[in-house]
């Protein structure tokens, strides 16, 4: 089952909506095939793993690992249920159940009904910690929110004059393309894209230096409070190749909309200027568009929108903090979350610390908020 959560990692970035998933089949104590979902619309891992066999007789008294409870209904493929049960495996092991209502246990009633074994929850922790964007979307409709950035070793994310660039080296940075080139969209505000004027989009080489196509291109979603971003931005230059959204507050010029609409931007009307309305009202159509991954680029006012100081309630589901190998100072140089902030310390948002690396002098830390 390790081996098979190993492999699912294999489609991340290019399997989503649907969840990744990793199949092994093993028989008289040997491997004979393993498999994972490549890409959105192409063979399931259990299927992946059956077509790799020499021939299909082989998978016949064999037992199945895989790290998704198998589907058991008609969608963009057939059931993997039914092919297992066609295949003839005596066995399946399953990490966890699917949550997808279509699904939800049926899988595993159909394979009983064909007199399979079916062990459920093996590495079931591990496999709902691969899955958590997965399953967050199938139970709430919204997107997991990955939020990311770089602060020096004592917290500031710029100078005292603003200066931000560059906190960390390259191989961080390559790290963030690679996170951006996997996620549905990149989110900032139009605080970042005046100081910045960004592309918020994957820039990735190979060992040679030459570009590389990425898994994903990101949809880039900007907050438009009260500003819209200038015609010669290059997010509007390039949002006829890039998709380019605006989610707008109802303070914005509206004049201005229908020339943005016509370099291919695509505008979204909130019907409330509050911060924290339009993140939730934005999280949640993202979410009926079929995201399952987005990630907040865009500096410190942002990212506080995403908590609400009163009752603590925070928004973001997983944080990538790059520690670079410097020291700005400075009691007026920016922290990493802006806003009003939280007082009573028991309304801190916990964290989990699920991974460790190291970049040259780098550190990168990947939390995932703790629920409940």
């Amino acid at each position: 089952m390790r081996l098979a959560l190993e492999l699912a990692v294999g489609g991340q970035g290019r399997v989503e909506p649907n969840p990744m998933v990793g199949c092994v089949l093993v028989k008289d104590g040997a491997c004979i095939a393993r498999g994972y979902h490549h890409v959105f619309g192409g063979p399931h891992a259990e299927i992946d793993a059956l077509q790799s066999l020499r021939s299909p007789d082989q998978a016949a008294g064999a037992t199945a690992y895989v790290t998704l409870e198998p589907c058991c209904h008609h969608g963009k493929t057939p059931p993997c249920s039914e092919a297992l049960i066609r295949a003839g495996v005596a066995r399946v092991v399953v990490a966890m159940r699917d949550p997808f209502p279509k699904v939800d246990g049926g899988g595993i009633r159909q394979l009983r009904r064909a007199g399979i074994e079916v062990t459920p929850d093996v590495l079931k922790a591990d496999a709902e910690a691969l899955l958590a964007p997965y399953r967050k979307r199938v139970r709430t409709g919204t997107p997991w929110v990955i939020a990311k950035w770089a602060m020096t070793a004592d917290g500031r994310i710029a100078t005292v004059s603003r200066q931000s660039q560059w906190i960390t080296g390259p191989e961080s940075r390559l790290r963030v393309h690679r996170l951006r080139a996997r996620v549905d969209a990149i989110l900032a505000a139009m605080g970042t894209v005046e100081a910045d004027d960004p592309m918020l989009n994957a820039r990735l080489i190979d060992a040679e230096g030459a570009a590389v196509t990425p898994p994903r291109v990101a949809k880039r979603v900007v907050f438009c409070r009260r500003r819209l971003p200038a015609l010669q931005s290059k997010l509007i230059q390039t949002a006829d190749t890039i998709e380019t959204w605006l989610f707008t507050s109802p303070r914005v010029d509206g004049g201005r909309l229908a020339a943005l609409q016509q370099r291919g931007a695509r505008v979204f009307a909130l019907d409330s200027d509050d911060p924290q309305a339009m993140v939730r009202q934005t999280l949640q159509r993202l979410g009926d568009e079929g995201m399952t991954n987005v990630m907040i680029e865009g500096g410190a006012e942002l990212l506080g929108s995403f908590w609400n100081p009163t009752s603590g309630a925070c928004l973001v589901d997983e944080f990538h903090v790059y520690i670079g190998a410097k020291l700005f100072g400075g009691v007026s140089a920016p922290g990493p979350i802006a806003g009003a902030g939280l007082s009573p310390i028991d309304l801190a948002t916990k964290l989990t610390l699920s991974r460790v690396d190291r970049f040259d002098d780098d550190v990168r830390l990947i939390y995932r908020r703790v629920v409940g």
